[in-house]
């Protein structure tokens, strides 16, 4: 029987480089390989922890030409720690297609658990944690970034997304036209390092503080939708007007008859999913 390689999935630090692991340092140590997204990045972690071991490059432009030789060399007997520049590898970070080739040909593949800035960042937000949604990054254009949020609305868990210091600001007006602008987020800049930023409150008061140009890593945390009964009643009476009348007839009749504003059943209409085949 072959002896293979392993592939190790080792968690590295998300900022402060003292939050590596005793059993990552180890696993770094020992591997005679480390596949790294950005192997000068890489590097500096490892001048910091005194270890020296061969790195290549693995990232998004190069990983589907890079698991074919990594595979021959893990069948070879060689072992191999994959990292990505910060947190847990594969979290919006390359290596799916080695790992999957990886059990598709029995070679071992063994996490070392460590940082991952979607589970620090949902610890300290202060909303629900017992069911919660990992989107990953939102589209970078307005339009798709709308319909992808359209999609999230309705999700009764507490959204995480990570966001581009460049397009938070954007991504925050956007989400205030989706959501409303009174559900209740965290921002989190630059998780465990020097300028470490936790914002709470309204998306609306969010963004005010962040300002539109932050700088650092940005992950946002964002209330799931609500299910109090008076909304449920109104989304019963929408999915109904809205496959028969055109949106302001249907808007003016569901406020009648529910005794509601019309501005909010309007904006509740915008995000019915019946609203996307009718004219308005």
């Amino acid at each position: 029987m072959p002896t293979y390689g392993a592939l190790f999935i080792v968690a590295t630090p998300i900022g402060n480089l003292n939050d590596i692991s005793a059993r990552a340092l180890t696993t770094l140590r020992q591997v005679d390989l480390i596949a790294a997204e950005d192997t000068r990045h890489t590097r500096r972690l490892l001048q910091h922890a005194g270890i020296q071991r061969p790195l290549i490059a693995l990232h998004d432009h190069n990983e589907q030409h890079q698991v074919q030789p990594l595979l021959e060399r893990l069948r070879a007997g060689t072992s191999i720690a994959l990292v990505s520049d910060a947190g847990t590898p594969l979290i919006s970070d390359p290596g799916f297609r080695l790992v999957r080739a990886c059990h598709a040909t029995t070679i071992p593949v063994v996490p070392i658990p460590g940082p991952s800035a979607l589970i620090t960042a949902l610890s300290v937000s202060g909303l629900p944690t017992d069911a919660f949604y990992f989107a990953g990054f939102p589209p970078h254009k307005k339009n798709a970034r709308l319909i992808w949020l359209e999609q999230l609305c309705q999700q009764t868990a507490t959204l995480i997304m990570y966001e581009s210091n460049l397009r938070v600001y954007d991504t925050l007006t956007d989400m205030q036209a989706v959501f409303g602008p009174e559900r209740q987020a965290m921002c989190a800049r630059e998780l465990t390092k020097t300028f470490e930023t936790l914002l709470h409150g309204t998306l609306q008061e969010i963004q005010a503080q962040l300002g539109p140009q932050p700088k650092g890593e940005i992950v946002l945390v964002v209330a799931g939708a609500t299910t109090d009964p008076e909304t449920a009643e109104l989304e019963r009476y929408l999915d109904i007007l809205l496959a028969e009348l055109p949106r302001k007839q249907a808007v003016a009749l569901a406020a009648r008859l529910l005794k509601l504003p019309k501005n909010q059943v309007y904006q509740r209409a915008l995000r019915n999913k019946s609203f996307d085949t009718m004219n308005s």
